[in-house]
């Protein structure tokens, strides 16, 4: 990611900072499970981004902080890559079990590297390499099924970590600059407006819904939300709160120490998940984890040491 420079290396705040954001997160994500059962991801989607946009316009506010992007167009393919990424994980969360979802999505270090080295054409060490195919294994240990029993929903949160990497892509390449407020704010604002694109293609083909979770995608708009409400205001709040983390945490630290306390989350989450859902993780399931968080800690390390040696 690419922050605002002008802030003092301080990686001991940084990494609390990460570790911070990684358990609000763990901890709110898992209310999709609660939330998908009333409503549409993509009236979460608005009704989340009615809550936090003026949250984040208060923030800008009182701390002088613009939000208007210095580059629309940068600024609005980066928050498409996220939304797509985030509806993938989402979309996985209300079917498949938290560390199974939060794995697929912790796979982007992966394809960051891939899509520096195949299309940026940037070098790629032999470490980096191992680390692709250690990350690879543990994509197979964390799915944990048989092939035949494979299916979309299996990788729902994989296709989501291929594109929050392109987003961390664009973010670095394109959004140079851009402050924290900024970011979070334009990804609110797109979330929302693919949100009214798909209800409006849902309420005009107006497909039969099932109850539950099933009906996560193609759920029209609900009007009785009251027992969902604390769940989607927890969740707004929990967004920014740890959003802003991130992004602090990005700002006051190396990106690539910072990068390995990200992987904190798949101890939280998946713990929480335990706590509030009763989801339980397998021992193949923890070694898969295990093997996903040395293949990003290689990458980010390896990244580190050629910033160290320029």
């Amino acid at each position: 990611m690419c922050m605002n420079n002008n802030f003092p290396v301080n990686d001991r705040g940084a990494a609390i900072s990460m570790i911070g954001a990684m358990l609000v997160l763990g901890f709110t994500d898992n209310f999709i499970v609660f939330i998908a059962e009333v409503v549409s991801l993509w009236q979460f989607q608005i009704i989340r981004a009615i809550i936090a946009l003026p949250l984040i316009a208060c923030i800008a506010y009182f701390w002088k902080i613009t939000i208007w992007p210095k580059r629309n167009w940068a600024v609005a393919f980066r928050s498409l890559l996220l939304t797509i990424a985030m509806i993938f994980y989402f979309w996985s969360l209300a079917f498949i079990p938290m560390a199974q979802a939060l794995a697929g999505l912790f796979t982007s270090p992966i394809f960051i590297l891939l899509i520096s080295g195949l299309i940026l054409r940037q070098s790629i060490s032999i470490i980096q390499i191992i680390a692709v195919f250690i990350g690879f294994i543990g994509i197979i240990l964390v799915v944990d099924t048989q092939i035949s029993d494979l299916t979309f929903l299996s990788f729902l949160p994989v296709l989501g970590g291929l594109f929050y990497a392109m987003a961390a892509v664009a973010t670095r390449q394109l959004c140079e600059g851009e402050t924290t407020l900024s970011l979070l704010a334009s990804i609110m604002i797109m979330q929302s407006f693919v949100g009214l694109c798909a209800l409006f293609v849902i309420t005009w083909v107006n497909p039969d819904v099932a109850n539950g979770p099933a009906g996560f995608i193609i759920r029209g708009w609900v009007w009785n939300i009251g027992t969902i409400m604390p769940w989607i205001i927890l969740q707004a709040i929990g967004a920014i709160l740890g959003i802003g983390l991130i992004f602090r945490a990005y700002q006051i630290g190396q990106a690539s120490q910072v990068a390995v306390f990200e992987y904190s989350a798949l101890i939280f989450g998946p713990f929480f998940a335990w706590v509030l859902i009763g989801q339980q993780v397998n021992l193949t399931q923890i070694l898969g984890i295990v093997f996903i968080t040395i293949a990003g800690s290689l990458i980010a390390l390896r990244s580190l040491k050629k910033d160290i040696e320029k």
